[in-house]
């Protein structure tokens, strides 16, 4: 997880940092409250890349007594504390800001400021948002998008790429309101634009922390990993039957995987421990996020939901 999504995030944040001085630079030369707006929204977002950084340095700490399982489960709390922040401190002010502009709207002065900083902007949130969308493609492969998002485990990449897909919009939000502004003279237009940047981080942020929510809880590995465990537990020369496997992601590549089996009846308890270390290896070769393997022996008379031989394809991840 952490080397090409570090990478992704510290792009994000050198940009949005640079960007943000400007834009309030800007806003304090014309009086531009969409422009405002954006600068706030670019502090927050650099803040946020902060909090995932450090999220994703707590979440490498090895397990110890107190965390058997690690502190994978770190990078999934400051994702959604991202989300927090981004709606109560992006989308609050931006609107804040806005109802304050169409309340009392005045002229911007040197307007022009106002484009080349947004063009700026706009050229260095594409290259940011071009860094992240190359990661996610390498990891949803052929996956649809939407679905890929749902899929994904990795809070820090699909955040950054949330951000700086709002980020885009909301640049395009403030041009059209400076312009409107600027060239008609419809000066609310400007405070107009806040709302809708507003908006845009509200929406964010709440597809932010539904994704981020999930991940808390603690959700199943893929299909694909289920249906691998499933069929190399089937393999096993000491197994039965496999009467279920369950799985949840305590990070992004850190699963914990539970298998309960039907050991055959001819074998010694030494040869099963033997064959259980063995599938226990090969799980871990096989599938490099699986972290820790538990495996269960019990009777399918004593299980009721066996999985039947050759219908791996109908289990359902728990």
């Amino acid at each position: 997880m952490a080397g090409g999504t570090t990478k992704v995030v510290i792009a994000a944040l050198i940009g949005n940092a640079a960007i943000a001085v400007t834009k309030f630079a800007a806003a304090a030369f014309t009086g531009s409250s969409a422009m405002f707006a954006e600068a706030v929204h670019s502090v927050v977002d650099t803040g946020n890349q902060l909090l995932l950084l450090y999220g994703i340095r707590r979440a490498g700490r090895p397990a110890d007594a107190v965390h058997p399982f690690g502190y994978g489960k770190e990078i999934y709390f400051w994702a959604f504390v991202v989300a927090i922040l981004l709606f109560a401190l992006g989308s609050g002010i931006s609107i804040y800001e806005g109802l304050h502009k169409i309340a009392d709207p005045q002229p911007l002065s040197d307007a022009y400021v106002n484009y080349i900083v947004l063009g700026l902007a706009m050229v260095f949130e594409a290259a940011a948002w071009t860094v992240a969308y190359r990661a996610f493609e390498r990891e949803r492969g052929n996956t649809p998008i939407l679905r890929a998002v749902r899929q994904s485990k990795d809070p820090a990449l699909f955040t950054v790429l949330f951000e700086d897909s709002a980020a885009m919009l909301g640049l395009l939000a403030a041009l059209t309101g400076v312009f409107l502004s600027d060239r008609f003279g419809i000066y609310r237009a400007d405070g107009a634009a806040s709302l809708v940047i507003g908006g845009i981080l509200a929406v964010a942020a709440l597809l932010l922390a539904i994704e981020t929510k999930g991940l808390l809880i603690g959700e199943a590995a893929s299909d694909d990993l289920l249906q691998s465990v499933i069929g190399l537990a089937g393999q096993a020369p000491f197994v039965e039957g496999v009467n279920e496997v369950r799985t949840m992601h305590f990070g992004p590549a850190d699963v914990l995987v539970n298998i309960s089996v039907d050991a055959r009846n001819t074998l010694m308890a030494r040869e099963i421990e033997a064959e259980v270390s063995r599938l226990e290896a090969r799980i871990k070769d096989e599938h490099p996020e699986v972290s820790r393997v538990f495996i269960e022996i019990q009777a399918a008379r004593d299980s009721a939901d066996q999985i039947a031989p050759g219908d791996e394809g109908s289990a359902e991840p728990a």
